[in-house]
C-alpha cells in the first residue's frame, strides 16, 4: 500500500514539475504560434498561407533552448534566415534524379556540419535540415519558391516576436525554474549521501546515482550561469538578479561541501560501527537538510510562505553533543568526526544563508558580484571559421556524423522511391531526427521512437474506432503536437507517441483513409530507424572510446589545475581567487562530460566496449580524486589554518607530476619515468601529519582550542593528501594497461 502511495505521489509531483517546466510553457508558445496562422488562413480562405507561415514558426521553434535572451533571439533568427535558404533552394530540387542527389546530400552535409558549433548551432542546424526535407512534402506546392522562403520567414519572426513577448510579460520564470530544479537536485544529492553513509546499501548503485545527479547538476549550473549573467550584464544592476545570483553561489558551493564528505568509507564505516547513533544522527542531518532544500524549492516565488523549521538545528545540536562528548579530543576517530560535524555546518549556513536572502534583507546588507568578474565564469563558444577548418577530417565526430547523415539521407530516399512509399520524406525526416554523433545515442533514439510511435498508431487506432468527429481530431492533432514538443528533451518515447498521434490527426483531417496513414507511419519509422542504426554502425563508426582519450585529457588536466589553486591558497591564505573558482567550475564540468562518456560508451555493442571495466575504474579514480580534493579546498578555506609546511608542498608537487605523467600518457607523448618510489614520501606523513603534534600536559588538561584546531586541520590535510598521492599514482599505471 505504502509502494503504491509513493508512486502516485512520485507520478503527481513529476506532473507538477512538468506542468511549471520552460518546456511546457515553451510548447504552450508553440501551439500558439501553429494554430493562429491556420485559423486566420481558414477564415481569410488563404489556408495554403497559413500552413506555410505555420511551418516557418515550427522550424525556428527547436533553436528556442534556455539561456540569455540575446543567445536565444539570435539562434531563432539564425534558424529563421537557414530555414528560407534551404527552403528556397529545396523548391527547385524536383526538376531531376540526377540532380536532386548530389544536391541533397551536399546540401545535408554542410547544414549537418554547422553543429561543429556546439548545441545551439546543432538547434540550428536541424532547423536547415527539417526545412530541406519538408521541401520534399505536398505543402504548398502551388507556390513559387520565393513567395515559399518568404512566408517560412515571416512564421519564423512571428514565433520570435512571441518569444521576446514570454520573455518580458515572465522575465523571471527561467530563472525560478532553473534554480528552483537545482534546490531540488541538490536536495537529491544530499539524500543520496545520507544514504551512503550507511554500510549495508548498495553502495555501486548509490555512487552511480550520485554521479547522475552530479552530471545533471553541472549542467544545470552552466545555463543558471548563462541565464544570470548575461541578464545582469544586459540590465545593470537588478536587485532580483543580485540576489538569485548569489543563492546560486551557496548552491554551487553546497554541492563542493557535499562532494568533499565523506570520501573514504571505510574509516568512516568502521568509526560508525562503534557508535552507530552518531551514524543515525549525521543521516539524519543529511535527510533534513535535504528536505528542507526541497520546501525552499517550493516556495522560492513565494518566500513568505516559508515556515521555519528547527529539524536542521535539532540534528546538527545533536552531533555536535555526539562529537563532542567524549573526554579524548585527539584520536583519529574523534579528529574525523569533529571535521565531518564542521562540514555539516557548513552545509546548514549555506542553506541558512539561502533563506536570509529569500527574506527580503535590506539592500546595503547583500554582497553583489560584479558583473566584470562574474562574466569569467561563462564557457563561451569559439565561433572562429578555423574550427569548420580544423575538424574538416576523419578524425572529427560531427565531420563523421555528416557524412554518415548525408548517405544515409540519399539511401533513404533512394529506398523510398524504388518501394514506391507513400511519404518518401517521413524516412528523411525519421533520419534527421535519429541519427546522432555516436552509435550509442542512436541506438536508444531508435528504439524509443519506434517504441513511441507503434504505441502512438494503436492508440489513433483506437481514437478513430471510436469517433469520426473531425473537430476532435483538430482538438487532438494540436494537443498532441504541443506535448510532443514539450517532451522531446524530457522524454523522446513519450515524444514520438504525440508525434504520432498528431501526424495521424491532421492527416485524418486531410483523407478519410486514415489506417493506411498509420500504416505508412509506422513502416516508414522502421525503415528510418533501421537506416540510421545500420549508418552508424557500418559508416565511419564514431565508438566512445575514440574520443575517451581527449575527455580523459581534459579531465586530468582540469583537476591538476583545480588542486594547483587549492595548493595557491593554501600557502597565501587570503580571498578566494577568481581564478579558483574558475578551475574548480571547469573541474566540475569535465567530471561530468566524462560521466555521460561512460554512459554512451555502455550503450555500444559488446565488441566495441574496449577495456570498459578500466575506463570505469579511470572515470571512478578521477571522481574520487575531484571529491577528495573538494574535502581538501572546503576545509582550508572555510577554516584558520597554519601556514603550509614544506613538506605539504613537496608531496602536493608529487601528486602534480602523477597528473602531468597522466596527461603525457594520454597525449601518447615519450615520458620519462623518474618519479621517485611513493613509500619515501609516505614516510613523511609520518614525520609531518599529526603524529609529532604531541599535547602537552597543560594542553591537555586545557584543551587549547588553538591546539585541537591545529589537530584537526593536520588530520585532514594528512588523509586527504595521503588519498590523493594514492590516487595519483594509480591513475597513470591503469592508463597504461588500457588501449584506447
Amino acid at each position: 500500500m505504502k509502494n503504491s502511495e509513493n508512486i502516485v505521489k512520485e507520478s503527481l509531483k513529476d506532473l507538477s514539475e512538468y506542468f511549471s517546466s520552460t518546456d511546457f510553457s515553451r510548447a504552450i508558445l508553440l501551439g500558439i504560434a501553429l494554430t493562429v496562422p491556420i485559423l486566420l488562413g481558414i477564415k481569410f480562405n488563404v489556408l495554403s498561407i497559413g500552413i506555410t507561415i505555420t511551418i516557418g514558426a515550427m522550424l525556428a521553434s527547436p533553436s528556442d533552448i534556455s539561456g540569455s535572451i540575446r543567445h536565444k533571439i539570435t539562434g531563432l533568427l539564425l534558424a529563421t534566415l537557414l530555414a528560407m535558404l534551404v527552403s528556397f533552394i529545396g523548391g527547385y530540387l524536383h526538376l531531376s534524379l540526377w540532380f536532386l542527389f548530389p544536391i541533397l546530400g551536399i546540401l545535408l552535409f554542410f547544414i549537418s556540419y554547422i553543429s561543429i558549433y556546439g548545441f545551439r548551432a546543432s538547434l540550428i542546424s536541424f532547423s536547415g535540415l527539417l526545412a530541406l526535407v519538408l521541401s520534399f512534402s505536398n505543402v504548398s506546392v502551388d507556390m513559387q519558391p520565393y513567395e515559399r522562403s518568404l512566408l517560412i520567414g515571416i512564421g519564423g519572426l512571428w514565433y520570435v516576436g512571441l518569444s521576446l513577448l514570454r520573455h518580458y510579460i515572465f522575465p523571471k520564470a527561467a530563472t525560478e525554474y532553473y534554480l528552483s530544479k537545482t534546490l531540488r537536485l541538490t536536495a537529491d544529492y544530499l539524500h543520496t549521501r545520507g544514504e551512503l553513509v550507511v554500510e549495508n546499501n548498495d553502495r555501486s548503485e548509490l555512487l552511480k546515482q550520485l554521479l547522475n545527479t552530479q552530471t545533471e547538476l553541472t549542467s544545470i549550473h552552466e545555463t543558471l550561469r548563462d541565464i544570470l549573467i548575461s541578464s545582469r550584464a544586459g540590465s545593470g544592476k537588478s536587485d532580483y538578479e543580485g540576489k538569485r545570483m548569489l543563492i546560486f553561489i551557496q548552491l554551487v558551493d553546497m554541492l563542493e561541501l557535499a562532494m568533499a564528505n565523506p570520501v573514504n568509507y571505510s574509516k568512516t564505516d568502521a568509526l560508525f560501527k562503534k557508535k552507530p547513533q552518531q551514524l543515525a544522527d549525521f543521516q539524519g542531518l543529511l535527510f533534513a537538510m535535504s528536505d528542507r532544500l526541497r520546501v525552499i524549492s517550493n516556495f522560492l516565488s513565494k518566500p513568505k510562505r516559508l515556515r521555519k523549521n528547527h529539524s536542521i538545528e535539532s540534528f546538527l545540536q545533536r552531533v555536535k553533543d555526539d562529537v563532542f562528548a567524549s573526554e579524548d579530543g585527539y584520536t583519529d576517530d574523534l579528529l574525523m568526526l569533529r571535521n565531518l560535524y564542521k562540514y555539516q555546518k557548513e552545509q546548514v549556513k549555506k542553506i541558512e544563508k539561502i533563506e536570509w536572502l529569500l527574506g527580503n534583507p535590506d539592500r546595503q546588507q547583500i554582497p553583489f558580484i560584479k558583473s566584470e568578474n562574474a562574466k569569467r565564469f561563462l564557457t563561451k563558444q569559439n565561433y572562429d571559421f578555423e574550427i569548420l577548418v580544423e575538424n574538416f577530417n576523419l578524425r572529427s565526430t560531427i565531420f563523421k556524423h555528416s557524412l554518415r547523415l548525408a548517405t544515409m539521407t540519399m539511401i533513404g530516399y533512394a529506398v523510398g522511391i524504388v518501394f514506391a512509399v507513400q511519404n518518401p520524406y517521413w524516412i528523411l525526416l525519421t533520419l534527421i531526427v535519429i541519427m546522432r554523433p555516436t552509435f550509442g545515442l542512436t541506438k536508444t533514439r531508435s528504439k524509443e521512437r519506434t517504441i513511441g510511435t507503434l504505441i502512438g498508431g494503436a492508440l489513433a487506432v483506437a481514437i478513430v474506432l471510436i469517433t469520426k468527429n473531425t473537430t476532435v481530431y483538430g482538438i487532438l492533432a494540436i494537443t498532441s503536437l504541443v506535448i510532443a514538443f514539450s517532451m522531446v528533451q524530457r522524454n523522446y518515447k513519450a515524444s514520438a507517441t504525440f508525434i504520432t498521434l498528431s501526424v495521424v490527426f491532421i492527416y485524418a483531417l486531410l483523407s478519410p483513409d486514415v489506417f493506411n496513414v498509420i500504416q505508412f507511419r509506422v513502416t516508414d519509422t522502421i525503415i528510418g530507424a533501421g537506416l540510421a542504426t545500420l549508418g552508424n554502425l557500418l559508416l565511419w563508426p564514431a565508438w566512445e572510446i575514440h574520443s575517451l582519450q581527449n575527455t580523459l585529457v581534459e579531465t586530468v588536466k582540469a583537476n591538476r589545475i583545480y588542486l594547483q589553486e587549492i595548493i595557491a591558497f593554501y600557502n597565501n591564505k587570503g580571498d578566494v581567487s577568481d581564478d579558483y573558482k574558475v578551475a574548480r567550475k571547469k573541474a566540475f564540468l569535465e567530471m561530468s562530460d566524462l560521466s555521460s562518456a561512460f554512459q554512451r560508451m555502455t550503450q555500444e555493442p559488446k565488441s566495441r566496449r574496449k577495456n570498459i571495466d578500466k575506463i570505469y575504474e579511470i572515470a571512478m579514480l578521477n571522481h574520487t580524486f575531484l571529491a577528495s580534493l573538494a574535502s581538501l579546498s572546503t576545509y582550508i578555506i572555510n577554516n584558520p589554518t597554519t601556514p603550509a609546511s614544506e613538506n605539504f608542498n613537496t608531496i602536493a608537487s608529487r601528486i602534480v607530476q602523477n597528473l602531468l605523467l597522466a596527461e603525457s600518457i594520454l597525449e601518447s607523448k615519450t615520458v620519462s619515468e623518474t618519479l621517485e618510489d611513493s613509500h619515501n614520501l609516505e614516510d613523511l606523513f609520518e614525520a609531518t601529519f599529526g603524529n609529532n603534534l604531541k599535547p602537552t600536559e597543560v594542553e591537555k588538561i586545557q584543551k587549547s582550542a588553538a591546539f585541537v584546531s591545529k589537530l584537526e586541520e593536520a588530520h585532514l590535510v594528512r588523509e586527504q593528501l595521503k588519498w590523493l598521492l594514492t590516487m595519483s599514482e594509480k591513475i597513470p599505471k591503469v592508463l597504461k594497461a588500457t588501449t584506447f
